[in-house]
């Protein structure tokens, strides 16, 4: 059996700013995949902040996220929206724009889907 392990997100292994000083991702490295906390500030969304990193038309990565705080809409190509804040836990998958609303910083806690979000390359 392995032993027990423990990281902070106070240190994480890598951070990746979004663009424009709107948040920031902290990752910390774990065998299976990376678990990020993102910081979201207010006016940030997905399609104006992290787009020109990504390259795509919308997020292809999927999400499976706790809210800590702050709260987020998000959009799927298809038309499918959905609102998500505190004590939210939240599936998303590949597709969709996302944005803040109000002027709450949002903070999330994703345990897929950050491997490569908001990498540069």
């Amino acid at each position: 059996m392995a032993g027990m392990i423990q990281r902070s997100f106070d240190s994480p292994e890598e951070v990746r700013p979004f663009e424009e000083g709107s948040g920031q991702l902290e990752l910390i490295n774990l065998d299976g995949a990376p678990v990020g906390r993102a910081t979201f500030q207010p006016g940030w969304q997905w399609s104006k902040h992290v787009k020109p990193i990504a390259g795509t038309d919308s997020c292809q990565a999927a999400h499976m996220g706790y809210f800590i705080s702050g709260r987020m809409k998000i959009a799927m190509d298809d038309g499918e929206e959905a609102e998500f804040g505190p004590g939210d836990l939240m599936v998303c998958p590949p597709g969709h724009d996302a944005w803040i609303v109000g002027d709450e910083t949002c903070v999330v806690i994703d345990w897929q889907g950050f491997s490569d979000y908001a990498k540069r390359s």
